[in-house]
């Protein structure tokens, strides 16, 4: 079931995954829509893209999913924190930190005012059941 389900995924992400790098549905003036993001794969080093919904929210993205360590996305980001990410059809890059319920706490220090208020109040909470996110910050 489990290789059911990574097949579907690969598909599914190979079909949507160029339109979103080129800008398609990407946040805008609405803070929540679509990004590519590329991580670097946790075995083989090499890129791995992965299109996801983000919400930008005091210049960092956020995202999540309920799928946690089994999100290959998440495992390569607990290995290597250094990603790519594309919004607006432009390459960015970032550093992601992981919010998931045995690391819920001290995870937001450094972030701006607003998305640390919202990560501290929303989602260290929501973490607890069950649920894993991505804080991302822009490099300068």
């Amino acid at each position: 079931m489990e290789a059911l389900e990574a097949q579907f995924f690969r598909t599914l992400n190979a079909l949507v995954e160029p339109a979103v790098r080129a800008g398609c549905g990407s946040p805008g003036v609405v803070p929540t829509g679509m990004i590519v993001l590329e991580t670097t794969g946790a075995r083989s080093g090499e890129p791995r893209r992965v299109p996801l919904t983000a919400t930008i929210l005091d210049g960092c993205v956020f995202l999540a999913t309920v799928r946690g360590s089994q999100s290959l996305w998440v495992r390569n980001i607990a290995v290597e924190p250094r990603v790519r990410y594309w919004m607006a059809g432009r390459p960015h890059r970032g550093r992601a930190r992981i919010v998931r319920p045995e690391s819920a706490t001290g995870v937001t220090e450094g972030l701006p005012p607003l998305a640390r208020a919202v990560a501290d109040g929303v989602l260290a909470p929501a973490a607890m059941f069950g649920w894993t996110f991505v804080i991302v910050t822009p490099d300068p």
